[in-house]
């Protein structure tokens, strides 16, 4: 897949070689997963089907930054599926969280079953959440999916008894400062892992290769207007998708956009000043009849309003509801998949904006960052010990 019909020498020439092929090779990228995950099943139920059963499990999705909001994306779907057992419970809570604020993160008597998200394994915060869980929870697991096989995270869990890594086809592990293929490749693996319902990955693969070719012409478009600002609006997996693309465009373009993100009903209530006739508001539509309703109220108000440029994405078939638009953009999926499905197709279409805005900018996309004020595995992080009683087993 050539992407947008880049030039690959002058991506070369501008620093942006890498992030233009692990944003493009997605599509093969999340088939080769889905292969991997298919072989790997007998091993990998033999050590979650039991934790499952558990009847008070407390499923913690957590990483830092965009391994967090994997997470986020995550939680709405598998407390859905498994949340109609009383007792068990399932929560995105950030490393940066359980790191900080250890004690009101962390239940020692609560079975655990926390699921670390790292692209290279290597963060403090990663290694120091599952050593805290370790002590702090009398019954601890750990699902660990992670893209680097030379990791500290891959190198520490695995063989462990009370663990199982998951450890992901090297393609996903991205070389370029942003999180893309990583992204998109923990999701899917995390959620074919759990069993959760999504299209065939030969449908997702499809939709985000016709995706980034079909809009093309859109994306280029939107990455040379003169906008200042862009919020990204989503409901259930969609918010985690919406904080991802915020953050991926604050990333790539050095801080020079500002970019926030919010809930569909969340953004009336404070954030929705910011809009101005130089911000662009992009929103996920919500999948789900009840949910999409309240994403649609929004959609129209900001519409109505004009106060800002809106770009909705959405299933094609939910056209002929709403009726079609100039600035809606098309996901080839069916109006019945659930919303973690849509989550790695748009994605394509925020990581594509992005990088064409970081050209724009002329800055280099595979190290953005000119000061070096962030690295792409974080630095600077102390990781103090904490006074507290150790579990006893």
């Amino acid at each position: 897949m050539t992407l947008l019909h880049l030039d690959p020498t002058d991506l070369d020439h501008r620093g942006a070689t890498h992030t233009a092929r692990e944003i493009a090779h997605q599509p093969a990228v999340w088939q080769t997963v889905y292969e991997q995950l298919q072989a790997e099943r007998p091993i990998r139920d033999a050590f979650l089907q039991p934790l499952l059963a558990l009847p008070d499990l407390r499923i913690v999705l957590t990483g830092a930054g965009s391994s967090a909001f994997i997470g986020q994306c995550l939680a709405p779907a598998l407390l859905r599926l498994l949340g109609q057992r009383p007792g068990i419970r399932v929560e995105a809570v950030a490393t940066t969280d359980i790191v900080s604020s250890p004690k009101q993160c962390l239940q020692a008597e609560v079975p655990t079953l926390l699921v670390s998200f790292a692209r290279s394994g290597n963060s403090p915060e990663s290694l120091a959440a599952v050593d805290l869980a370790d002590g702090f929870i009398k019954t601890c697991h750990h699902l660990v999916v992670t893209c680097a096989a030379d990791g500290t995270l891959n190198r520490r869990m695995a063989g462990r008894t009370n663990a199982h890594v998951l450890l992901l086809p090297d393609e996903t592990h991205d070389r370029a400062f942003a999180m893309t293929s990583s992204f998109s490749g923990m999701l899917l693996a995390a959620a074919w892992a759990f069993g959760l319902e999504l299209p065939p990955v030969t449908a997702l693969a499809q939709a985000a290769q016709a995706l980034a070719e079909a809009e093309a012409d859109r994306l280029y478009a939107l990455a040379e207007q003169p906008f200042e600002r862009v919020v990204y609006l989503g409901s259930n997996a969609l918010l985690g998708l919406a904080r991802e693309a915020a953050l991926k465009l604050l990333e790539l373009t050095d801080g020079k956009l500002v970019a926030m993100a919010d809930s569909t009903l969340g953004f009336r209530h404070g954030p929705k000043t910011i809009l101005n006739d130089k911000t662009l508001v992009i929103i996920f539509l919500s999948n789900d009849p009840y949910t999409r309703q309240y994403d649609l109220d929004l959609l129209r108000e900001l519409r109505r309003e004009g106060l800002a440029h809106v770009v909705a994405l959405r299933t094609a078939s939910l056209n002929g509801a709403e009726g079609p638009h100039a600035d809606d953009v098309n996901l080839a999926l069916p109006a019945s998949a659930p919303d973690l499905a849509l989550a790695p197709v748009a994605l394509v279409f925020a990581q594509c904006l992005a990088l064409l805005a970081s050209l724009r900018l002329n800055i280099t996309p595979d190290n953005p960052s000119a000061s070096g004020t962030v690295t792409r595995v974080v630095s600077g992080v102390t990781i103090h010990p904490l006074n507290q009683p150790q579990k006893t087993r």
